[in-house]
């Protein structure tokens, strides 16, 4: 399968700092350079008649910050904020941001955001996952890559949520709302308010349950039509 190939712009006014990152765009198989800009008016034009997928974009610059630039954008691609100062991430996710990147980038904060970014633009383009994708997850202070063939099923635990995969399970503080909105929705349905399965894991169904290889899952009265559609989907890919 073809890889997406995700073409960036870099709005920063350090050449230092927009030189550290054409470096990191130039080494990772998803990304291409399109555009470096070093300032938010120049980069504002460019934004707007340039076809950007991602822009690694700074706050703090000379006339503009890069909010106002956000502010101003009629067409907003995906944003990953570059900054030196922590400051500022609240605020930045209020703009839907990937990520945020505190200055210097280290080379696997970067791929991690740069695999996030990835992953919005396949989903968006309904592009198909295979079984070498995956997602990064915090449990127990730690990044953990979850691969998307091996998750079986995610179970809401109150303010958190416990992923069940093929070897172990992993708890996650996060909403049930959340992962509906990262992981496909060709290979993964929430079949009740507490459960959301991996539909190439279902065995056998009934009006009530599902079940897996070895445990049964409840099912919604209202998600049952769903789930016939959603596994008569699966089959045709």
């Amino acid at each position: 399968m073809n890889k997406p190939i995700l073409k960036c712009a870099i709005v920063d006014d350090s050449a230092l700092q927009r030189l550290s990152i054409v470096r990191l765009i130039e080494k990772h198989p998803s990304l291409e350079l399109i555009a470096e800009y070093n300032n938010a008016i120049e980069a504002k034009i460019g934004l707007e008649t340039t076809k950007i997928d991602l822009v690694f974009l700074d706050i703090e610059m000379p006339i503009m910050s890069g909010f106002a630039l956000l502010d101003d954008l009629t067409l907003k691609p995906q944003i990953i904020f570059v900054s030196g100062k922590t400051r500022y991430a609240f605020k930045a996710f209020d703009y839907d941001a990937v990520d945020y990147l505190h200055k210097p980038i280290l080379k696997e904060r970067f791929s991690n955001a740069a695999h996030k970014a990835v992953s919005n633009f396949k989903m968006k383009n309904n592009g198909a996952f295979d079984e070498n994708d995956f997602i990064f997850v915090k449990s127990n202070l730690k990044k953990r890559k979850v691969f998307l063939n091996d998750l079986k099923y995610i179970e809401a635990l109150g303010d958190y949520v416990k992923l069940i995969t093929e070897n172990d399970s992993l708890i996650v503080l996060s909403t049930m709302k959340t992962f509906e909105g990262i992981l496909p929705e060709d290979r993964f349905l929430r079949i009740h308010k507490s459960y959301i399965v991996n539909l190439d894991k279902v065995v056998r169904y009934n009006s009530k349950v599902i079940e897996l290889e070895n445990q049964q899952l409840p099912l919604s009265r209202n998600r049952k039509s769903q789930l016939v559609e959603a596994l008569t989907a699966s089959l045709k890919r």
